[in-house]
């Protein structure tokens, strides 16, 4: 129990500690975040996060065709004569096609609810997804799919083709981070950190950007405002980041 106590005493001085080193060097390297989970007589438990920087190379397009007519096979003939020439548009451009698929499908009537629920036509809305767009040639190919039929643009998602390198790092970068931490606590304690005995990853591996629905919107207005003006896409930066779980024997 002394024991215990000593190391939570301990933990407290090192939190003490590292604040005050942190306002005196304000312009000092830290890592992300590290969070201490919980200490014990054999062991502590801490968690880190890495971000690594890097310009996309590569993008996702959402986006889809909306048809309306008055009856239901028009509009089905209407919609899928616009997808072909999208389709056609996207393969003559050299993109694979496997990087690029159909989805969402509808087709539903439109009602007048002012008159008794009356059908006065039918709309149809179909979403295609192309994947891996070089980032240099996104805004010409939004700018032709737009001529060709699209009138709908959902998202479009920055992506980084070496992902997997780029996570790894950050991934490798998490845990020096948290191994570090729990050098600077043991050490403060009166301890040393012996070895790594149990890692959990806590963030993903897979690629993926997540936009609320105004974001959205907004980024829709945008890309179509690219392809009017046939102008090429400015993605900035993306983060990676990753972040894990660590735990520790100390003696």
């Amino acid at each position: 129990m002394k024991n215990r106590k000593y190391i939570y005493a301990a933990v407290l001085m090192a939190c003490v500690l590292a604040s005050a080193s942190l306002t005196a060097c304000s312009s000092a390297t830290v890592p992300s975040t590290i969070t201490v989970q919980s200490t014990d007589n054999s062991g502590i438990t801490v968690s880190g996060e890495e971000k690594v920087k890097a310009t996309p190379d590569i993008a996702e397009i959402r986006y889809s065709v909306y048809t309306q007519e008055k009856d239901a096979k028009s509009c089905q003939t209407t919609n899928a004569q616009d997808v072909d020439a999208v389709l056609s548009l996207l393969k003559g451009k050299g993109l694979d096609e496997k990087d690029i698929k159909t989805s969402n499908v509808g087709l539903n009537p439109i009602y007048d609810w002012n008159n008794g629920r009356r059908i006065t036509g039918y709309e149809m809305t179909t979403e295609i997804v192309v994947s891996s767009v070089p980032i240099d040639e996104a805004g010409t190919i939004i700018s032709d799919s737009v001529n060709a039929g699209i009138n709908s643009i959902d998202s479009v998602q920055y992506q980084c083709s070496n992902f997997d390198e780029l996570y790894a790092e950050a991934l490798k970068n998490a845990i020096t981070a948290a191994r570090k931490k729990a050098d600077l606590m043991a050490e403060a304690g009166g301890k040393k950190v012996v070895a790594m005995t149990q890692v959990q990853e806590l963030s993903s591996s897979d690629q993926a950007v997540s936009y609320s629905s105004n974001n959205m919107k907004q980024m829709a207005v945008m890309e179509m405002d690219s392809a009017d003006a046939g102008t090429s896409l400015m993605p900035g930066q993306v983060e990676v980041e990753a972040e894990v779980s660590v735990t520790f024997s100390i003696e």
